[in-house]
């Protein structure tokens, strides 16, 4: 018996003795989420899982930590780099909500961070190299192994920034990588604020272009951005993964290296809920995260009849329950013929029952008001059709449509009506939007088209302020969905 326990150790000591170990776990757009949610996420459930992990890991972020809650908010997000310094974060790179706060909050998140911030992308205006203290990559050493970082900042922050620019990410990455293979990492890491998801048939991203031109000299690509959960996935050798948001998960990669060539012999990753009644919380954390609680805001303001989705459950029907309400809402306070609403401003849905204020920041973080504007149905046309592409990014209330994706990804056969009668193209319109969107934000940039005298305030009031009013009227269902089909 002796003999064969002593055969057996032969046969595996070979991995023992030329195989090293990383360990890599990963979190991002975690935008300010502290505290679990029904049970599942936040801070101290994350600094439980890696308390029972191994002793040395790297614990990076893609971004987005910055905004998206109260805390975060009213702290210009420097509450967030309070927390993950705690965590003991070693890197995180740059989403855009890091500019929420302009270039002054921007860099004093940088001066508050005790873990590296890396965007090889990021420049300043002002000398026209590498914004410092922002670090094209870093490099870690992980139970021997050698792990480079490289990070790539979002290129569309959300407050336009008037002292840093931001160059193309290929080109940053190649430099980047030119300057780092001098060091000869073992394994080398893109930490990008942006997703695999985006990189489409037709529609090459440049994250999936990472795959396709850097295979061997990247081994690991980890994407954010989208609020995506995948593992495991690969492309011309090279690995991906992202974790979702909110911290309701983390992503855990293990990464063998060969200890006489320090080759990377194998990559896997798994992604673990940061379900409390599986992982615990550490207490410590709790109590820290507990501290940073903004006062007020807990108070139950009104109730839901159900649980009020993101997303539409039923085939076909691309706009979700609460995008509809945020837009329904918006006409009530602000009457007109259309009011749109960009989905990506509302950040996560109603659960059932009591609802606090809180909740209210968390579904809709941003401080906009509501403007009104005349346009054409032209304008209405062309708004519509390019708020499908390259996923629906607009809701609407007063208006109804329908349409077919060609398999590239082009509109074709797109159906309108407003207030139940088609659209005519030559008649005028008013809107009520967002002042994000009427500022030419992201999913308005068709608004620039629009001259002042075409827009107006619609008053003082804050979408936060006009959906916790909406929601004071009485017991809140879902709306409907429907109002975007796809055929």
């Amino acid at each position: 018996m002796k003999q064969i326990i002593g055969l057996l150790a032969c046969l595996f000591l070979p991995f023992a003795v030329f195989a090293k170990t990383a360990t890599i776990y990963h979190t991002s757009d975690t935008h300010g989420f502290f505290y679990p949610k029904r049970g599942q996420g936040g801070a101290a459930a994350l600094a439980a899982v890696l308390q029972s992990g191994p002793k040395e890991y790297l614990l990076l972020d893609g971004g987005d930590f910055a905004e998206g809650t109260v805390e975060t908010q009213r702290s210009n997000g420097l509450k967030a780099v309070q927390i993950m310094n705690r965590l003991g974060y070693q890197a995180a790179t740059v989403g855009n909500h890091e500019f929420a706060f302009q270039d002054a909050g921007f860099e004093h998140i940088l001066a508050a961070a005790r873990f590296d911030i890396l965007a090889a992308n990021i420049v300043s205006e002002s000398v026209g190299a590498l914004a410092k203290p922002v670090l094209a990559y870093q490099l870690y050493r992980i139970g021997g192994v050698k792990v480079a970082v490289v990070g790539l900042a979002n290129r569309n922050p959300t407050k336009k920034s008037q002292k840093y620019q931001f160059t193309k990410p290929l080109p940053a990455l190649e430099k980047a990588l030119r300057a780092l293979e001098r060091h000869n990492p073992n394994v080398v890491v893109v930490l990008a604020h942006d997703s695999l998801a985006d990189d489409r048939p037709g529609q090459p991203n440049y994250i999936g272009e990472i795959g396709r031109k850097f295979g061997g000299r990247v081994h690991i690509v980890l994407g954010g951005h989208a609020h995506q959960t995948f593992q495991n996935e690969w492309r011309g050798g090279v690995f991906f993964a992202e974790s979702g948001c909110h911290w309701q998960y983390v992503t855990k990669v293990t990464v063998e290296i060969d200890d006489k060539t320090g080759a990377v012999k194998q990559i896997q990753s798994a992604l673990i809920p940061l379900d409390i009644v599986y992982t615990g919380e550490n207490k410590k954390i709790k109590q820290y995260a507990d501290s940073l609680r903004e006062p007020g805001v807990d108070e139950v303001i009104g109730r839901t009849s159900a649980a009020i989705s993101k997303k539409s459950f039923l085939p076909g029907r691309q706009d979700s329950p609460i995008d509809n309400w945020i837009a329904d809402a918006t006409c009530r306070y602000a009457p007109a013929d259309v009011c749109v609403h960009n989905t990506g401003g509302a950040r996560v849905g109603l659960p059932k029952g009591d609802i606090t204020r809180r909740d209210i920041i968390e579904l809709y973080p941003f401080d906009n008001t509501v403007v009104t504007a005349s346009v054409s149905g032209t304008f209405l046309k062309k708004l519509v059709a390019g708020g499908l592409v390259p996923w629906n990014r607009l809701a609407y209330s007063g208006l109804t449509l329908s349409y077919k994706k060609t398999k590239k990804g082009k509109i074709k056969n797109l159906k309108i009506w407003v207030r139940g009668k088609r659209l005519q193209e030559d008649k005028q319109y008013t809107l009520s939007v967002n002042s994000y969107i009427a500022g030419a934000g992201s999913e308005g940039r068709l608004f620039k088209t629009l001259s002042p005298d075409q827009m107006r305030s619609a008053g003082s009031k804050t979408i936060q302020q006009i959906l916790e009013d909406d929601l004071k009227n009485g017991m809140l269902a879902p709306p409907p969905t429907g109002r975007i089909l796809e055929k």
